[in-house]
């Protein structure tokens, strides 16, 4: 058997996803380099502010990326994203380095753009290979995968600061070239192979998916001990780069166990192909006139003479799709959590200069580490409890967005320290969002055109991004704001600079979580099929 296409080379592909996904969250590290770009620039805050969006319309893009998954392999999805990231904020890194003189604004703004939009090629090749190599683990999938995204800004962040002191010119050539030379590792494994052929692969798939949570867990822990334990001396911030690198590399403990014990894996592969054959012939003619339910549904059921459309299912269009009450249900809601929380990301170095802080960093780094754990907990969680009870995933949405309305509001307050909790508890949330909806839409709306309805989806990212973060954030802080003395743009300073910005974010997210609870309402029967089907499935291996 080709090593690719083996047990390990399906779990080594999966090692080089966590890797790209470690990279992919340059979009949400603006807040780094924001004020040296408006200080170049001479920009006003609405002016960043839109340059953020350029950044964000990029995701838009993301369509071109669905669309191709269904037609270009893995690989070339990944080559295109690398070489996109590789120029948009190659540029942009010969700007702040001032190798070259700024560029006008609209040319800035496209290569924001580009930047921007190469993550979504990474991000959909990536979550549609794994999505359908592992389709029964769907929530530790995008838990684990979107999880180390959160983890990516502060893995940037912090590696910025350990070894270039948070230099925003070497934070983009980091940008730039490190996302180019991951995707090319990832080239060479990622592809889409055989999903789980049993319950017990299937089990095996959930143990390793264990591991993998733990390391991840670990990880964060690590980055997160850093940010916390204040300024570090060049030689201990040259071991904790090294350590990080050990971390990041330790995954591929799980595909060479598999060739380590590949004799023993080959014997369970075998035991279980044979075993249906053994209880086929062993059951009694009831048992065989029972067949196992299907999975999905069909287009359309015929009860007492209605047509009833399913919710779940392989077979609908993506125009069927889209058109549903329930997938523009799930498109507000997530707007209201993404769109609120981009603008946290994309103003955080304003935020913090408005409340006192000279360096921001650190809130960028806990948004990042606390998103983590909001993304690898919730598809944890989330699982769990739908394999448990049947609970629909958007409820977990629903709770994240109340959440995220109190970090909001203890940031409108401004008392000490609120910056702190409003960063931790708006990173939680946000990546809860995120995690779960990539879940849900998987579920509700099925496999096949997966990567355009992904993408689909996160339009809500620039739409969010400009309706928060350009129009609200950026108006009021203008109107707010007076000239710098020294030039390079405007500035605010006070706890009055994004009072209105934080309560109508709150107002917004109330609005999701109530959107979210009756999505919850009108899929119950859905998760209900699933958690049938799981149910029947373990009984059926246990007989």
């Amino acid at each position: 058997m080709c090593p690719l296409f083996s047990p390990a080379g399906k779990w080594l592909g999966f090692v080089t996803a966590i890797w790209v996904q470690a990279i992919c969250g340059n979009n949400y590290t603006f807040s780094n380099y924001s004020d040296a770009l408006k200080s170049l620039m001479a920009l006003s805050q609405l002016e960043l502010n839109n340059l953020s969006v350029a950044k964000d319309v990029g995701k838009g893009f993301g369509l071109l990326s669905g669309l191709a998954s269904d037609r270009w392999s893995t690989s070339v999805i990944l080559m295109v994203g690398s070489l996109e990231g590789l120029i948009g904020y190659g540029v942009q890194w010969l700007v702040v380095s001032q190798r070259i003189h700024p560029l006008p604004y609209w040319q800035m703004c496209v290569f924001l753009c580009m930047g921007g939009n190469s993550t979504t090629w990474m991000n959909t090749a990536v979550l549609v290979t794994c999505m359908r190599n592992f389709p029964k683990n769907r929530g530790p999938v995008s838990g684990i995968l979107k999880g180390y995204v959160g983890l990516s800004t502060a893995v940037f962040t912090d590696i910025c600061t350990a070894l270039f002191s948070s230099n925003p010119s070497a934070f983009l050539f980091i940008l730039a070239v490190v996302p180019a030379i991951i995707c090319l590792a990832a080239i060479l494994f990622l592809r889409e192979t055989a999903p789980a052929a049993g319950p017990i692969e299937e089990k095996e798939e959930a143990r390793f998916f264990n591991m993998f949570n733990v390391i991840a867990i670990i990880v964060a822990i690590y980055l997160l001990a850093f940010d916390i334990t204040g300024n570090h001396g060049h030689v201990l911030s040259l071991v904790f780069v090294a350590g990080l690198m050990f971390l990041l590399a330790t995954p591929l403990f799980v595909p060479l166990y598999l060739v380590l014990f590949k004799r023993k894996s080959d014997s369970d592969i075998e035991q279980q192909i044979q075993q249906p054959l053994l209880v086929g012939q062993n059951d009694s003619p009831a048992k065989q006139q029972n067949p196992e339910p299907a999975t999905t549904v069909s287009n359309e059921v015929e009860n007492a003479g209605i047509k009833q459309r399913p919710m779940i299912g392989e077979d609908h269009t993506i125009m069927e799709k889209i058109q549903t009450f329930d997938f523009w249900i799930l498109f507000l809601s997530f707007l209201c959590g993404v769109g609120t929380g981009m603008c946290v990301m994309n103003n955080m170095g304003q935020m913090g200069l408005a409340l006192g802080y000279i360096d921001v960093s650190i809130f960028v780094s806990l948004t990042s580490i606390w998103g983590f754990f909001g993304r690898i907990i919730s598809g944890l969680v989330s699982e769990h409890f739908l394999w448990k009870f049947g609970t629909p995933r958007s409820l977990w949405c629903a709770a994240s967005q109340v959440l995220m309305t109190l970090g909001y509001v203890i940031m409108a307050l401004a008392l000490p320290g609120s910056l702190y909790i409003g960063s931790i508890l708006v990173g939680i949330c946000y990546g809860v969002r995120l995690t779960i909806t990539v879940a849900v839409a998987s579920e509700l709306f099925g496999l096949k055109y997966y990567g355009l309805l992904y993408n689909i989806l996160i339009l809500n990212l620039p739409l969010g991004s400009f309706l928060f973060s350009g129009l609200l954030a950026g108006y009021l802080y203008d109107a707010q704001a007076t000239t710098s003395p020294a030039g390079g743009g405007n500035i605010c300073v006070g706890s009055h600079c994004y009072f209105l910005v934080f309560l109508i974010m709150a107002l917004a997210c109330v609005i999701g979580s109530g959107l979210d609870v009756l999505l919850a309402i009108r899929t119950k029967k859905v998760y209900s099929k699933i958690y049938t089907d799981k149910k029947f499935r373990t009984a059926s291996v246990v007989a």
